[in-house]
């Protein structure tokens, strides 16, 4: 929408804090204040600001990565005279600002952007979440309000980096704020050869520091975490070699289906040193974000309920926070604990960008239907809210996508039709946004559906495919000291058994 330039009144100024002033060399300087349209008050936001090569400038006196920097609500800074372009975002419930501009020798140029709420997810009870995030804690709560964000786990420890090594564990390790904002300051992160863990809600950092990339196996600190009653253990991406483990050890709570690799302006089209996709049946840009999902949809179909999660890894990737985000329904309070609680019974959807709000039979995803025999559900979108085009939007049953309403067609008639099971399964809801440099998506966690007294749903196909990955990954394990070497390998061969014992007892191809 078009972006509003004005001279700031004087009533506004009054509202206004301290003035920010970043130091930078410039010889003329500008003055930016954002508002929110709804609230007529300035407003946090992000700014993406570049020049007229295109290359980012950043403001040194505020939260800054890569590409944008956050601020308050106003903002003052020198620049080079030039020409400049600028995007202004406060997460995905508010439509983006765009413009540019021309500032020269000696002036100062004051500039408003009002931004609009494109929807308001927590008046309707949805609450956002980013796991995974690697930012200086001083920073965080600014980050949070200029995203909009209201849970954040800091990542505080990873491998050999832990910021407690050398100063006292904080009395409070959870930081309320803002009324109805979070975040905790002891998540931690577990990444070697086998992928990564994020670990949250510990009372102290797991002793990783000392590990190599095979020795110990990540299994050891499972276990050792799973001690503290209230652990949160999240697979941090579907396709790292160790999954098959992590899932048939039965103590994985989410997995980062909204994940780092999809980024807002690029993909990381290769699985890194994860499990490869067959790159001519999922080709870049957009194939590793599918394979996320087909990996994904192989667990649900081997019987396992994990919500689906997400995290933008801000600090490490080029993400800013909150890209990748997991809303839960937790009603219209918001408290720590309940968010967590809503997660694990699968009460959200993931999105980096799209806000997909859906009801099956007039319930929330996560919710498990069950019938003596078959059942038909009635699938209704409550609100689908979007700043990038839609193309349609897709029903997904038991891995297979079951049908496929085009966009438009759904915004005439406001339906996608009714959904049956004759045996056990599970369903959601998914939506692509037409941006083909990046996965730009939302998905709801799954719905089950228990019919008579089958009342998981495995397929053979998909626990053997976790059979094959299991085995191949065992192959990978590159150890040269035997006693080591046995000890890791014994998780691998006790997954083995677990999709072994799957395969045979299969009740779907």
């Amino acid at each position: 929408m078009p972006v509003a330039l004005a001279l700031i009144c004087l009533c506004v100024l009054s509202l206004l804090p301290a003035q920010l002033l970043c130091a930078q060399p410039g010889d003329a300087r500008l003055e930016l204040t954002i508002i929110d349209r709804g609230t007529r008050k300035p407003t946090p936001g992000r700014v993406h600001l570049k020049n007229s090569a295109g290359r980012p400038v950043l403001c040194e006196a505020l939260p800054s990565w890569r590409d944008h920097f956050v601020c308050p609500g106003h903002v003052q800074m020198a620049l080079p005279s030039g020409d400049y372009s600028y995007e202004i975002e406060r997460g995905p419930e508010y439509l983006r600002a765009a413009g540019a501009f021309t500032i020269s020798a000696g002036t100062n140029l004051t500039m408003v952007v009002t931004l609009e709420r494109l929807a308001d997810l927590a008046a309707e009870g949805w609450w956002s979440g980013d796991l995974h995030v690697h930012r200086p804690i001083k920073d965080i709560e600014l980050l949070m309000q200029a995203d909009d964000l209201h849970i954040a786990p800091v990542m505080t420890w990873w491998n050999k980096q832990n910021l407690w090594a050398k100063q006292p564990l904080p009395a409070k390790p959870l930081v309320h704020f803002d009324r109805n904002r979070f975040y905790h300051l002891m998540a931690g992160e577990d990444e070697r050869e086998g992928g990564a863990l994020l670990f949250f809600d510990l009372p102290e950092p797991l002793a990783i520091a000392g590990s190599s990339r095979e020795y110990p196996s990540p299994m050891k600190f499972v276990a050792e975490a799973r001690l503290h009653p209230g652990v949160w253990i999240d697979v941090e991406k579907p396709f790292w070699w160790d999954v098959p483990i992590w899932l048939a050890c039965g103590q994985v709570d989410s997995i980062g289906l909204a994940n780092n690799h999809m980024c807002r302006d690029q993909m990381f089209e290769s699985e890194a040193w994860g499990k490869p996709r067959d790159v001519r049946r999922l080709p870049s840009p957009r194939g590793n974000g599918f394979w996320s999902q087909e990996i994904y949809y192989h667990l649900l179909n081997c019987g396992l309920r994990i919500p689906p999660s997400a995290g933008s890894a801000s600090g490490v990737l080029p993400n800013p926070v909150g890209y990748d985000r997991v809303y839960v329904h937790a009603g219209k309070e918001l408290n720590y604990e309940k968010w967590w609680e809503g997660l694990r019974s699968g009460r959200s959807f993931v999105s980096n960008g799209p806000l997909l709000r859906c009801r099956a039979n007039g319930e929330l995803p996560g919710h498990v239907f069950k019938a003596s025999k078959s059942k038909e559900f009635s699938l209704k979108i409550t609100a689908l809210s979007s700043r990038d085009p839609l193309s349609s939007i897709e029903i997904i049953k038991d891995g297979r996508i079951e049908r496929t309403i085009p966009f438009a067609t759904w915004k005439e008639t406001g339906a996608l039709g009714s959904l049956q099971f004759r045996e056990s399964g599970w369903f959601l809801i998914r939506v692509m946004a037409d941006n083909l440099k990046t996965f730009r998506f939302a998905s709801t966690a799954p719905y089950y559906v228990e019919i008579g007294t089958s009342a998981r749903h495995v397929s053979k196909g998909s626990a053997q495919f976790f059979l094959e990955w299991v085995r191949e990954r065992a192959q990978r394990v590159k150890l040269d000291d035997p006693v080591q070497r046995l000890e890791v390998l014994q998780y691998h061969q006790m997954a083995e058994k677990f999709w072994q014992d799957l395969v045979d007892r299969a009740n779907a191809e």
